[in-house]
């Protein structure tokens, strides 16, 4: 999730936003994170009445639950890529989130009601927003429609590394057991075989996801966005997505907090 601050005026459109210091949000990405959130908080309510509180949901089985957490979190990691050529600072970006993930680790492992959040999305977004910035200073960052194709399928191809192995279909490939056995590239996505986290996600896969999307947020930001997408309004979804982070940091106790009611009551 993107709690994104103001963005830079895309090439293309009118000086007025840049000349006066007023930021200039793209309306459609508020919009799709904030279905996302909204989407990740039933996602989550699903998970602690089950798990915690015992609640029967038998539908909320694989291949479902799996389906629907990724459609959370990957849509998170492209928009947030896509957000990469808009920010005025991702070193910022990376920062902020970064602080958040420690918290969220810290927090976790204290209350110690589930299992803690080690390298988890939030992490990700971190790790990612931090090497799409140390590429772009390199001059490196991935821009266009070819390389963001590119990347998507590095991202597939790349999916099973946390289990041992890389390709799809006839052509995986397994990795050798002792690039994992030290644990210490866990945060890469190479866990140890006593690594457990209540929420996985390593730098890789996921950052061919993240600069799929910033190749993509080039392309549009060059060409720029058209109206429909920078003045799209869908609320509440777009108060949500403008607060995503907020909405991320205080959903879980909230959800707790009624977990435990109902496993009182019933």
């Amino acid at each position: 999730m993107c709690a994104v601050e103001g963005v830079r005026r895309p090439e293309g459109e009118g000086k007025d936003a840049a000349d006066t210091g007023t930021s200039r949000r793209i309306g459609i990405f508020d919009v799709v994170r904030g279905a996302a959130v909204v989407s990740m908080v039933l996602f989550h309510l699903c998970h602690d009445l089950k798990f915690i509180s015992e609640v029967p949901l038998p539908w909320f089985e694989p291949p479902l639950r799996d389906v629907w957490r990724c459609s959370i979190s990957w849509t998170f990691l492209f928009v947030a890529g896509c957000m990469c050529p808009l920010s005025r600072s991702n070193l910022r970006r990376a920062a902020e989130y970064g602080l958040v993930a420690l918290g969220v680790w810290a927090v976790t492992t204290i209350a110690a009601v589930d299992v803690p959040i080690s390298f988890g999305i939030i992490y990700c977004m971190a790790a990612c927003t931090l090497a799409a910035w140390l590429l772009d200073r390199a001059g490196a960052l991935p821009r266009g429609r070819l390389a963001a194709a590119a990347l998507l399928v590095a991202f597939v191809c790349l999916l099973g590394l946390p289990d041992g192995h890389v390709g799809v279909a006839g052509l995986r490939v397994e990795l050798p057991g002792g690039l994992y056995d030290s644990g210490a590239l866990s945060w890469l996505g190479l866990p140890g075989g006593g690594f457990a986290s209540g929420d996985y996600y390593p730098l890789l896969p996921y950052l061919m996801l993240y600069l799929a999307g910033a190749a993509m947020g080039t392309v549009w930001a060059r060409a720029g966005y058209p109206a429909w997408a920078r003045e799209a309004r869908l609320e509440p979804l777009g108060l949500v997505g403008r607060h995503a982070l907020v909405v991320y940091v205080l959903h879980q106790p909230v959800l707790l907090a009624v977990s435990a009611l109902v496993a009182c009551v019933s």
